[in-house]
């Protein structure tokens, strides 16, 4: 069996109700308001998230602690941010006891690996409170996204407004709204190597994850995976966090989430592959597909 889109107890079309965080939204603005909403229920105290780092659109991580932290961080960088590496550090010099977290699907990986063998982690894996993912196709590193964009859009990062991906493209918009869509296609050689040995498109290991495919512009797909997350999903929805729609009612809906997650399999796969053929297959292990 292929768990294309992970487990998952609840699948919708949402997005928030705050006005300020939908106004700068990369999309429904899941994420910073589910952390909003945590921070202000006490179900975390603080949250590892992409902060804006020294350049134009760097993604670097940052514990966010408050909501105009949270707001800062706002929109996809396209980027690296090791999130990963600001864990440790989250409970012992922000002295954070519940701690939410915000990552790709790699980041989840290893996140997950961390609690359940906590080596080098000591007192860190009971006091993730919440994890939040965000689908991911692929990253670039940050120097390869500068190229990419000024060499195809003829713009510096720094007049850049907003990016996304979605329709087959790599679309940049710029302070004064010219927008250049770039066809994906071009942009492969400039993905962060790494992200071709991953299998997992939709952020399986989360309590809830996130994206913009398969819901229209404006709104994101909400997988609510745990039980934990469903608590906390739950919650929010009901004091008015959000408003949502069923998956089946939208467009695309789930048949392109579907589709594009079994493109990441079938493509990295193959990576996976070539590479056991060159004798390093033992270390690398499918943890998502049945053999």
């Amino acid at each position: 069996m292929v768990l294309t889109l992970g487990n998952y107890r609840q699948v919708l079309a949402a997005r928030t109700t705050d006005k300020e965080i939908l106004k700068n939204a990369q999309d429904g603005g899941i994420v910073t308001a589910l952390f909003a909403y945590a921070l202000e229920n006490d179900i975390i105290d603080g949250a590892i998230v992409a902060g804006p780092g020294q350049l134009p659109w760097q993604g670097m991580p940052m514990v966010a602690m408050n909501r105009q932290e949270l707001l800062a961080a706002q929109k996809t960088k396209y980027n690296i941010s090791p999130n990963m590496k600001l864990l440790k550090e989250a409970t012992r010099s922000f002295g954070l006891e519940k701690v939410g977290f915000v990552g790709v699907p790699c980041m989840l990986q290893g996140l997950r690996k961390a609690q359940v063998y906590p080596i080098a982690m000591r007192d860190v894996p009971d006091k993730i409170a919440l994890v939040l993912g965000i689908f991911c196709m692929e990253v670039f590193p940050y120097q390869s996204m500068v190229q990419l964009v000024e060499d195809h859009t003829n713009q510096k990062l720094e007049s850049v407004s907003k990016m996304e991906i979605g329709k087959g493209k790599f679309t940049v918009c710029t302070e004064r709204c010219a927008v250049t869509a770039i066809p994906l296609k071009v942009t492969h050689k400039y993905e962060q190597p790494g992200c071709h040995v991953c299998l997992d498109y939709v952020a399986n290991l989360s309590d809830i994850s996130s994206g913009s495919v398969g819901t229209p512009d404006g709104w994101s797909t909400v997988f609510v995976r745990t039980k934990k997350g469903e608590a906390v999903w739950n919650g929010a929805v009901a004091e008015g966090w959000f408003e949502t729609q069923p998956i089946e009612q939208v467009k695309p809906g789930l048949d392109l989430v579907t589709k594009l997650a079994t493109e990441k399999i079938t493509k990295n796969k193959k990576t996976l592959e070539e590479r056991a053929a060159l004798g390093v297959g033992k270390g690398l292990r499918n943890p998502y597909l049945s053999t």
